[in-house]
């Protein structure tokens, strides 16, 4: 199949921390909540239900902020990023969402170089919080769809300083198209990052991704611009996917390709006779 490999709800991959460390670390770290919050109003409103975390005084970060904060650490930056994302994965089996975004915000921050601490931030956010608050029977639906949408918009947020960090990293240009593709329905931008994934590996594959996004766009230009992709990657037998033939003939029916023109693959045919089918009602 032509298209980017799931993945799984959570990528955390270590054990809680022992109750010694976590205390002995305990003055030295502050979680809030998110990034964009809601209204004061409905923000308390949810927190009376227990559906929503409130947030939590910053502490030392919030007094120091991020260069300070990781600047009195020194070299326990790493240790205490360390606790920190132990303590997010507790907040991940608590499903409580705003402690998981605070304290994986703590870690890239003191750890900004490392890339799988970004991109599993930015995961939790645009994936598994948003689908909790989404199919969560227990609030009103619009305000179901204004919290997924806001840790939709949350995922992005993390992903965009993470590259501001570590902007020719390949992963969290990836995740960021996966964001933009599957959660966010943003075809262009999703297009724009899956051509920089082809950039930083190499790999055509990323550049039919792109072209795919494109073809799905409102815009008859978009349209232009990936039949021609796709007629490039064509071009090459190896390239030449169940996706890539599927979209070029959508796309050759929409621009209007004349025939002789268009790919030579023949369209499906039917393994029986219509007439087995019964009748046409």
């Amino acid at each position: 199949m032509d298209t980017p490999a799931a993945k799984p709800n959570s990528r955390f991959t270590a054990a809680t921390p022992g109750r010694a460390m976590l205390l002995a670390l305990a003055v030295l770290l502050g979680v809030g909540g998110l990034s964009q919050p809601l209204g004061q109003a409905l923000r308390q409103q949810l927190q009376q239900q227990a559906l929503l975390n409130p947030p939590v005084d910053m502490g030392l970060r919030g007094n120091l902020g991020q260069m300070g904060f990781a600047a009195a650490l020194g070299g326990l930056r790493s240790l205490v990023a360390s606790v920190t994302y132990l303590q997010a994965y507790r907040a991940w089996e608590l499903v409580a969402w705003a402690r998981v975004d605070s304290l994986m915000a703590l870690t890239c921050t003191l750890q900004p170089k490392h890339a799988n601490y970004w991109d599993e931030a930015a995961w939790h956010m645009a994936y598994n919080a948003a689908s909790h608050y989404l199919y969560n029977e227990s609030i009103e639906p619009w305000v179901r769809g204004r919290l997924s949408e806001q840790y939709k918009a949350q995922g992005v947020a993390i992903l965009k300083t993470g590259l501001s960090h570590l902007p020719q990293n390949a992963k969290l240009w990836h995740t960021l198209a996966e964001i933009y593709q599957n959660r966010t329905h943003e075809p262009k931008l999703a297009a724009q990052a899956w051509l920089k994934v082809r950039d930083l590996t190499g790999q055509a594959r990323y550049a039919r991704f792109a072209a795919y996004q494109l073809a799905q766009s409102q815009e008859a230009s978009d349209w232009k611009t990936a039949y021609a992709m796709l007629r490039q990657a064509y071009a090459k037998a190896d390239q030449r996917t169940p996706s890539l033939i599927e979209n070029l003939r959508q796309l050759e029916q929409r621009l209007n390709i004349p025939y002789p023109q268009r790919i030579p693959e023949a369209a499906p045919t039917l393994e029986k006779d219509p007439a087995e089918f019964g009748p046409i009602r």
